[in-house]
Protein backbone atom coordinates (compact mmCIF):
# COMPACT_ATOMS: atom_id res chain seq x y z
CA UNK A 1 0.00 0.00 0.00
CA UNK A 2 2.33 2.32 1.10
CA UNK A 3 4.37 1.48 -2.80
CA UNK A 4 1.08 2.92 -4.68
CA UNK A 5 1.14 5.68 -2.49
CA UNK A 6 4.48 7.09 -3.16
CA UNK A 7 4.17 6.29 -6.56
CA UNK A 8 1.07 8.30 -6.46
CA UNK A 9 3.02 11.35 -4.86
CA UNK A 10 5.31 10.93 -7.58
CA UNK A 11 3.12 11.16 -10.09
CA UNK A 12 1.61 14.26 -8.61
CA UNK A 13 4.64 16.75 -8.02
CA UNK A 14 4.20 19.66 -10.52
CA UNK A 15 1.11 18.90 -10.34
CA UNK A 16 -1.98 21.31 -9.51
CA UNK A 17 -3.94 18.77 -7.07
CA UNK A 18 -6.86 20.50 -5.24
CA UNK A 19 -8.01 23.58 -4.36
CA UNK A 20 -11.53 25.38 -3.69
CA UNK A 21 -12.77 26.04 -7.14
CA UNK A 22 -12.04 22.28 -7.49
CA UNK A 23 -13.73 21.67 -3.94
CA UNK A 24 -16.93 23.78 -5.43
CA UNK A 25 -16.43 21.84 -8.75
CA UNK A 26 -16.90 17.96 -7.09
CA UNK A 27 -19.60 19.43 -5.04
CA UNK A 28 -21.78 20.52 -7.89
CA UNK A 29 -20.81 17.26 -9.80
CA UNK A 30 -22.48 15.23 -6.96
CA UNK A 31 -25.32 17.42 -7.09
CA UNK A 32 -25.63 16.90 -10.62
CA UNK A 33 -25.13 13.46 -9.79
CA UNK A 34 -28.34 13.47 -7.29
CA UNK A 35 -30.63 15.30 -9.07
CA UNK A 36 -29.65 13.03 -12.26
CA UNK A 37 -30.70 10.36 -10.22
CA UNK A 38 -34.42 11.86 -9.93
CA UNK A 39 -34.93 13.58 -13.08
CA UNK A 40 -33.58 11.16 -16.03
CA UNK A 41 -32.35 13.69 -18.80
CA UNK A 42 -29.37 13.47 -21.06
CA UNK A 43 -29.01 16.79 -19.98
CA UNK A 44 -27.84 15.97 -16.29
CA UNK A 45 -25.41 13.11 -17.45
CA UNK A 46 -23.66 15.45 -20.17
CA UNK A 47 -23.10 18.01 -16.74
CA UNK A 48 -22.28 15.48 -14.52
CA UNK A 49 -19.10 13.83 -17.46
CA UNK A 50 -17.95 17.64 -17.94
CA UNK A 51 -17.98 18.27 -14.53
CA UNK A 52 -15.82 15.41 -14.11
CA UNK A 53 -13.47 16.05 -16.43
CA UNK A 54 -12.81 19.38 -15.81
CA UNK A 55 -12.01 18.40 -12.19
CA UNK A 56 -9.84 16.10 -12.91
CA UNK A 57 -8.15 18.14 -15.60
CA UNK A 58 -7.80 21.33 -13.35
CA UNK A 59 -6.20 18.99 -10.18
CA UNK A 60 -3.62 16.80 -12.65
CA UNK A 61 -2.98 20.13 -14.60
CA UNK A 62 1.18 20.99 -14.68
CA UNK A 63 0.10 25.04 -15.40
CA UNK A 64 -0.42 25.53 -11.86
CA UNK A 65 0.01 29.58 -12.82
CA UNK A 66 -3.02 29.75 -14.65
CA UNK A 67 -4.77 27.47 -12.43
CA UNK A 68 -3.75 29.66 -9.65
CA UNK A 69 -5.48 32.65 -11.29
CA UNK A 70 -8.90 30.75 -12.06
CA UNK A 71 -8.80 29.59 -8.20
CA UNK A 72 -8.24 33.40 -7.29
CA UNK A 73 -10.62 34.90 -9.53
CA UNK A 74 -13.40 32.37 -8.19
CA UNK A 75 -12.56 33.23 -4.75
CA UNK A 76 -13.10 37.03 -5.59
CA UNK A 77 -16.08 36.19 -7.10
CA UNK A 78 -17.24 34.02 -3.86
CA UNK A 79 -16.34 36.35 -1.53
CA UNK A 80 -18.40 39.30 -3.07
CA UNK A 81 -21.51 36.59 -3.44
CA UNK A 82 -21.06 35.98 0.12
CA UNK A 83 -21.16 39.72 0.89
CA UNK A 84 -24.44 40.25 -0.88
CA UNK A 85 -26.15 37.41 0.53
CA UNK A 86 -25.25 38.48 4.05
CA UNK A 87 -26.10 42.02 3.05
CA UNK A 88 -29.62 40.73 1.67
CA UNK A 89 -30.01 39.16 5.04
CA UNK A 90 -29.22 41.75 6.89
CA UNK A 91 -31.52 43.81 5.38
CA UNK A 92 -34.63 41.76 6.00
CA UNK A 93 -33.74 41.06 9.22
CA UNK A 94 -33.53 44.63 10.46
CA UNK A 95 -36.11 45.66 7.46
CA UNK A 96 -39.33 45.54 10.69
CA UNK A 97 -37.08 46.92 13.13
CA UNK A 98 -35.80 49.91 11.44
CA UNK A 99 -35.79 52.36 8.50
CA UNK A 100 -32.78 53.39 6.55
CA UNK A 101 -32.53 57.44 5.31
CA UNK A 102 -30.53 58.80 3.00
CA UNK A 103 -28.66 62.11 3.68
CA UNK A 104 -29.76 64.14 0.71
CA UNK A 105 -26.25 65.91 0.91
CA UNK A 106 -23.69 64.11 1.07
CA UNK A 107 -25.42 60.68 0.40
CA UNK A 108 -25.14 58.59 4.05
CA UNK A 109 -26.90 55.96 5.11
CA UNK A 110 -28.99 56.85 8.62
CA UNK A 111 -30.76 54.13 10.36
CA UNK A 112 -33.57 54.94 12.39
CA UNK A 113 -35.91 52.72 14.74
CA UNK A 114 -39.22 52.75 13.28
CA UNK A 115 -42.12 53.98 15.28
CA UNK A 116 -40.88 57.47 16.04
CA UNK A 117 -43.54 59.25 13.48
CA UNK A 118 -42.10 62.23 11.53
CA UNK A 119 -38.75 63.23 12.99
CA UNK A 120 -35.86 65.54 12.31
CA UNK A 121 -32.34 63.85 11.40
CA UNK A 122 -29.64 64.63 11.71
CA UNK A 123 -26.47 63.17 9.45
CA UNK A 124 -23.75 62.84 11.71
CA UNK A 125 -20.76 62.95 8.33
CA UNK A 126 -21.76 66.17 6.77
CA UNK A 127 -23.76 67.89 9.79
CA UNK A 128 -27.04 68.29 7.50
CA UNK A 129 -30.78 68.25 9.46
CA UNK A 130 -33.75 66.82 7.20
CA UNK A 131 -37.24 65.52 8.00
CA UNK A 132 -38.12 61.97 7.90
CA UNK A 133 -40.93 59.47 8.97
CA UNK A 134 -39.84 56.82 10.69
Amino acid sequence: MDNLRDKFRRFMVGRYGMDELNRFLAALTLIFVIVHLFVRSPVFFWLELASIILVYMRMFSRNTGKRFHENQKYLHFAFYAREYVGNLRFKLKEKGRYKIFKCPDCGQKIRIPRGHGKIEIHCRSCGHNFMGKS
